[in-house]
């Protein structure tokens, strides 16, 4: 089976969507707040519904769904619009609200992500070459666990460089 090359960051954007929707239901005052100070009307439960979405879209993706795939790039989209609505008005956004607590403010390393996201998951979705994670995985050595562990580290590389650098940079000015 030939897994298209933009499959490991097509799986690591839907899973990041999917962890992020997670964080947002278990804490969503971030995202409420972030709403907020841009001037839209927020309520926590608002918030866990949309987080809720976020998590079936992602789930999708990763089933092999192509509209789950769309999904995922308009979610990410709608992320970078907010995102660059808020840095070209300079709005006083303190929080972007991705990830729950701890939370930064949205950055250009965040407009670029979202957009970066939103391209492969459309290259996904309009390719029609979305395959489920579980045949990818079964075509992988070891069961998939490297593919599973480069796919989480690339994840995981995204949520520091939009969480926590920002932070660090924050406390060094």
């Amino acid at each position: 089976m030939n897994i298209p090359f933009w499959y490991g960051p097509f799986a690591a954007a839907a899973a990041l969507l999917v962890a992020a929707g997670g964080a947002k239901i278990w804490r969503p005052g971030t995202t409420t707040k972030a709403l907020r100070q841009a001037g839209l009307p927020a309520r926590d439960t608002a918030v866990r519904v949309g987080a809720a979405v976020e998590v079936v879209v992602g789930v999708a993706a990763l089933a092999g769904n192509t509209a789950g795939a769309a999904a995922v790039a308009m979610s990410y989209l709608l992320f970078a619009a907010f995102v660059g609505l808020g840095l070209r008005k300079g709005s006083p956004i303190s929080t972007c609200g991705c990830f729950g607590e701890p939370d930064a403010a949205p950055t250009a390393i965040h407009l670029v992500f979202n957009l970066a996201a939103a391209l492969v998951a459309a290259w996904a979705a309009v390719g029609s070459a979305v395959v489920p994670l579980r045949r990818v995985l079964a075509h992988q050595p070891l069961a998939g666990l490297p593919f599973l562990v480069i796919t989480g580290v690339t994840g995981y590389l995204a949520y520091l460089a939009m969480s926590v650098l920002p932070r660090l940079r924050g406390v060094r000015a």
